[in-house]
C-alpha cells in the first residue's frame, strides 16, 4: 500500500473513533447544542417583537427570526468546536496518544480524525439548529441554489478553521477543564458580534470590537446568502478569516503535537 493509502486508511479509522466517542458520550455535544437553541427560542419568543422593531422592522417577530438565525448557526459552529478542544486534551492527558505513537499508524491521522470528526459534528449540529429555526418560522425563499451552496461552503469552511484552532487549544491545555475554558472565546465572540443586533446599533466605542473579529463578517455573509441580500465586502473578509484561521490553527496544532 502507498503512503497516501495508508494515511487515508488510518485517518478514516480515527474519524470513526471520534464519532463513536460522540455516540457513547453525547452529553457534552447536547449541552453545547442546547445553548444556541435556547438562545434562539429566548430571543424570538421573549424579545422578538421588541428586537424586530429595534432593527427597523415592524413589531413582528418574523423579521427578527430572519435576522437572528444566521448568526446562531455560526454560533453553533463555535460552540461545537469546544467539544473538540476537550476531546483532544483528554487524549493527550490519558495516555492514548503515547500508545498511538508506538503503533505503525500515520502520525497525522490522530489530528485529522479529530478535525474531520468535529467538522461532521458541526454540520449535523447546524442542520438541527436550522431545523428548529425553520420550525419557528425562518424562511430562505429569496436565496438561489448557488447561494445555498455558498452558505453551506461558508459554514463548512468556518467549521474547519475553528476546529483547527480548537485542536491547538486542546493540545496546549494541561487537562480537559483547562481546554474547555481556553476554548470559551469560540462561543463568547458570537455574543459580541452582529448575531443579535446590527453593529450600527451598538455604542460607538463598542462597534470596533464587534466589527473587527471573524464572526461578524461571516455572519453578515451568511445572512446575505440565506436572505438573498447584498453582502458587500463581507464575503471577502469572511473568506480571509477562514483561510487565516485555518492556516494558523493547522501550524499551531502541528507544532504543538510534534513538540509533545
Amino acid at each position: 500500500m502507498s503512503a497516501l493509502t495508508l494515511a487515508v486508511r488510518d485517518s478514516s479509522t480515527m474519524v470513526r473513533r471520534n464519532l463513536l466517542h460522540v455516540r457513547r458520550y453525547p452529553s457534552m455535544t447536547l449541552n453545547l447544542l442546547l445553548t444556541p437553541v435556547m438562545l434562539l427560542l429566548l430571543f424570538v419568543y421573549v424579545f422578538g417583537d421588541v428586537m424586530s422593531a429595534g432593527i427597523g422592522g415592524s413589531a413582528d417577530r418574523s423579521a427578527y427570526i430572519a435576522y437572528v438565525v444566521p448568526g446562531l448557526l455560526l454560533m453553533t459552529v463555535g460552540g461545537t468546536t469546544i467539544g473538540t478542544a476537550v476531546s483532544v486534551a483528554m487524549d493527550m492527558t490519558e495516555g492514548i496518544i503515547a500508545r498511538f505513537r508506538t503503533m505503525a499508524i500515520h502520525r497525522g491521522s490522530v489530528l485529522v480524525g479529530h478535525v474531520v470528526g468535529s467538522v461532521l459534528q458541526c454540520v449535523m449540529s447546524v442542520v438541527l439548529v436550522g431545523a428548529v429555526g425553520v420550525a419557528i418560522g425562518f424562511r430562505s425563499s429569496d436565496a438561489s441554489v448557488l447561494e445555498w451552496l455558498a452558505a453551506f461552503g461558508l459554514l463548512t469552511g468556518f467549521a474547519l478553521a475553528l476546529t483547527w484552532i480548537a485542536v491547538g487549544m486542546g493540545l496546549v491545555s494541561p487537562n480537559a477543564e483547562a481546554a474547555s475554558n481556553n476554548a470559551m472565546p469560540l462561543i463568547f465572540l458570537p455574543l459580541i458580534s452582529s448575531t443579535f443586533v446590527p453593529v450600527d446599533a451598538m455604542p460607538g466605542w463598542f462597534q470596533p470590537i464587534a466589527e473587527y473579529q471573524p464572526f461578524t463578517p461571516a455572519i453578515e455573509t451568511l445572512r446575505g446568502l440565506l436572505l438573498g441580500t447584498e453582502i458587500g465586502h463581507n464575503g471577502w473578509l469572511a473568506l480571509a478569516w477562514c483561510l487565516g484561521l485555518a492556516v494558523l490553527g493547522y501550524r499551531w496544532s502541528k507544532a504543538a503535537y510534534d513538540r509533545k
